[in-house]
């Protein structure tokens, strides 16, 4: 079972989520890694699946959307994960997400798409 690794697209970028996880041996890219900031949400998946990375946002209203969109292409993607923005605390967000990563792979991810919420 291969690992599930994160992309982290510009909505969600938080130092302190990007540093917590690297912290716990968790293989992060954020946008600003790989060049992607001001970028079109389906630009930002595109780069995710090339990287073989999960991609994390807050933005769950285009996300849901183009994850349909992909499906009904059969354009296949590495997974994605959303969360509402603001609802949760870092400690709880970084729970919820650490969760996640441990109990499913990147496998189990491949064209699904996540809800933070749903993990607490």
């Amino acid at each position: 079972m291969s690992p599930i690794r994160l992309y982290i697209d510009e909505d969600a970028m938080h130092d302190a989520i990007i540093l917590s996880l690297r912290s716990r041996n968790v293989d992060v890219v954020s946008a600003t890694d790989a060049e992607m900031i001001n970028r079109i949400d389906d630009d930002q998946l595109m780069t995710a699946t090339g990287l073989s990375r999960v991609l994390y946002s807050y933005n769950i209203k285009d996300y849901q959307r183009i994850h349909g969109e992909w499906l009904v292409k059969e354009q296949t993607h590495a997974g994605i994960i959303v969360a509402v923005q603001q609802r949760y605390s870092v400690g709880e967000e970084l729970s919820r997400l650490t969760r996640i990563i441990n109990e499913l792979s990147a496998g189990n991810m491949r064209d699904r798409l996540e809800y933070l919420g749903n993990w607490g």
